[in-house]
């Protein structure tokens, strides 16, 4: 089975990581993960580009999302489970479910929470997001 894992850092997207961890045996084979985090994409703004090159734009992405993934590497890591990690940029919810379809991942995991403006709703508006979008099931960890 194969099963893209999002993260951004959060406790909640952690506690994605620690539920995937958790039932890992429920499956026939372990599954291997697509670990992803996605990078809201810098506002594009005029003049930016004579002050920010495109390698600074692309070092920064990956510096950010090395940092939100750290924790969940490791998690995985001691859990001697497979993964590959992926940095992505772009509207969250839509490029995880497309991710998803392009690796032919059979299940989504998200936290119910992540690190947006909506942290007091009851289900975070991404995880709400790719819930509608998903073709695949979605699991959300609360």
């Amino acid at each position: 089975m194969k099963i893209l894992l999002a993260v951004d850092g959060s406790k909640s997207s952690l506690h994605a990581v620690d539920s995937l961890i958790a039932h890992a045996d429920w499956y026939r084979e372990r599954p291997t993960v697509e670990l992803v985090t996605v990078h809201l994409p810098v506002p594009r703004l005029p003049g930016l580009a004579k002050v920010v090159g495109k390698d600074q734009l692309k070092q920064y992405y990956r510096e950010e999302g090395e940092a939100r993934l750290a924790e969940a590497k490791r998690m995985l890591d001691d859990a001697g489970i497979d993964y590959e990690a992926r940095i992505l940029v772009g509207q969250v919810a839509e490029i995880l479910v497309a991710h998803a379809k392009a690796k032919r991942c059979d299940m989504i995991f998200i936290g119910s929470r992540g690190m947006g403006a909506a942290r007091n709703m009851l289900l975070g508006s991404t995880a709400t997001r790719v819930l509608h979008l998903a073709g695949a099931p979605v699991l959300v960890a609360r």
